[in-house]
């Protein structure tokens, strides 16, 4: 028998190496809290990742900046992996891991050119989720057929190979009766039991059904990562969907026009609503000055005006973002006096979007002070900066036309979602509403025993310093006890160790 071509034996390493990611996987974070595991399963992915694609990264760039792009996501990545071994905020670590999903995705489809469409354009993310979810399930058979392929082979091979070939079968079809058996003695014979018992501890393993489950996640996860890294190498590029994106279609380019805007009709509307806007911006601005007092109507008080209203001030401004692109994207071009009224609208507009947020914000402010400060209040305060930031970029892509809008709000949205992680947001509430009881002496301590680890080093200052305060040793005693929970190395993270 000839000895296996190359590309033979690299992809069946790929399918071992495969394997052991999944066992990896099934290690790191089967009955384990999510923590460090996080950071060695990225780890472990990148190393099967590059071991597959070697040879196929660099050379010539589908569109300008491809590649540095792709490098650069290991910024946000990096930082998104650590978050799971420096805090324990709950919000996070679920949200973080659909991110990082996208974020890994988008980098490797990027990095092997499997995409012709630049990141910054909506149809790529639509090919991101084929490419991840539906194209690998085409070839779920692939791994199987490689083994099956390398066995036939073998039985063509030489004698060497065959002692080898059957002492793997045999182990193979063992396996399962093995573990049935093995299960019934230890239930008839607890002696028996006891000293399997501490062959699995090494592998925390604890019954059949257990080494099922595990068996399971691991080849799921080895089986997905398998198949999406053979998209990633077998992809066909679509060379009319390619030619489509330079040359459109009648078909869609006429469905396009269909949707443009009449100019005169959207400056129409723009223009009336920056009426309504620059009406209610006025009173803001008595408001944000302390003039408003004098407005109210009899019987109503400032300081409960002042706290209100919040919510929708954010969800108006959230409308004027969407009215802004379809302003940018969706009205057809007229002559200098058209384009003049287009972008000054759209600019008094975004005015009149800021001074709401800087409204919003303010009011929230008041309202954490008479209420106290919670996660979902600090993230609007986080969201509020965000918009802010996308309205000042939006002014200079409404005056300068080859400005990309969408770079720079892929980019300041995956900044800025890293941003929020690392404000260790539990803590910064603990340390608020301590700030606060030190001035008022009103404190919530229901709500903040329910937050996670991050909390817990300001709660057991709080606790040191004033012990009198009803439900303060419980909720130490909960966080302490929680922390103590987690013995697997593969949880360890900053938060829990200071948590202890």
């Amino acid at each position: 028998m000839r000895d296996p071509a190359p590309w033979q034996k690299k992809y069946d390493t790929m399918v071992v190496l495969a394997c052991v990611f999944g066992l990896l996987s099934q290690y790191l974070f089967v009955e384990a809290r999510a923590g460090l595991s996080v950071l060695l399963f990225v780890s472990a992915f990148y190393g099967l990742f590059f071991y597959a694609v070697k040879g196929r990264i660099g050379g010539f760039e589908k569109w300008r900046g491809q590649f540095s792009s792709a490098w650069t996501l290991f910024v946000p990545i990096g930082l998104l992996t650590l978050t799971y071994s420096l805090f324990a905020n709950d919000v996070f670590r679920v949200l973080n891991g659909f991110v990082l999903f996208a974020l890994i995705i988008s980098q490797t489809v990027l990095l092997t050119k499997s995409s012709a469409l630049p990141w910054y354009r909506g149809r790529f993310y639509r090919e991101l989720l084929f490419l991840s979810i539906i194209k690998p399930f085409s070839y779920v058979t692939v791994p199987f057929s490689l083994i099956g392929s390398r066995l036939k082979d073998n039985e063509r091979g030489v004698a060497k190979h065959a002692a080898v070939k059957k002492a793997i079968i045999g182990l193979l079809l063992a396996a399962p009766l093995l573990i049935v058996v093995i299960t019934l003695l230890a239930s008839a014979d607890s002696i028996f039991q006891s000293w399997l018992n501490k062959i699995p501890e090494l592998f925390r393993l604890s019954t059949a059904g257990d080494l099922f489950g595990r068996g399971l996640y691991g080849g799921v996860v080895a089986l997905y990562a398998f198949c999406y890294i053979w998209v990633l190498l077998f992809r066909k590029t679509n060379v009319e969907s390619k030619d489509a994106t330079l040359s459109p279609s009648p078909g869609p380019a006429s469905v396009r026009e269909r949707m443009m805007l009449d100019p005169v009709t959207a400056g129409t509307f723009l223009i009336s609503i920056n009426a309504v806007y620059l009406l209610f911006v006025s009173i803001q601005f008595s408001y944000l000055f302390g003039a408003a007092g004098g407005m109210l109507p009899e019987g109503s008080a400032y300081a409960e005006y002042a706290r209100r209203g919040f919510v929708e001030l954010v969800l108006v401004s959230v409308i004027n973002v969407c009215l802004l692109l379809v302003g940018l994207h969706r009205i057809c071009r007229a002559g200098r006096g058209g384009e003049l009224v287009r972008k000054l609208s759209l600019t008094s507009l975004i005015f009149c979007t800021l001074v709401m947020l800087i409204s919003a914000y303010s009011r929230l402010s008041l309202y954490e002070e008479a209420y106290g400060y919670t996660q979902t209040r600090l993230l609007v305060h986080g969201f509020m900066i965000y918009l802010t930031v996308l309205c000042v970029v939006a002014v200079i892509r409404i005056w300068k036309e080859r400005f990309s809008l969408a770079k720079v709000y892929i980019g300041v949205s995956i900044a800025a979602y890293a941003l929020m992680n690392y404000m260790n947001i539990d803590a910064r509430i603990a340390d608020k509403n301590i700030e606060r009881f030190e001035q008022t002496g009103i404190i919530d301590i229901a709500y903040l025993s329910t937050l996670s680890l991050d909390a817990a080093p300001a709660m057991y200052k709080l606790e040191k310093k004033h012990p009198e305060l009803d439900g303060i040793g419980d909720a130490v005693a909960d966080w302490r006890s929680e922390a103590s929970s987690y013995r697997e190395w593969q949880s360890w993270s900053l938060a829990i160790q200071r948590a202890k």
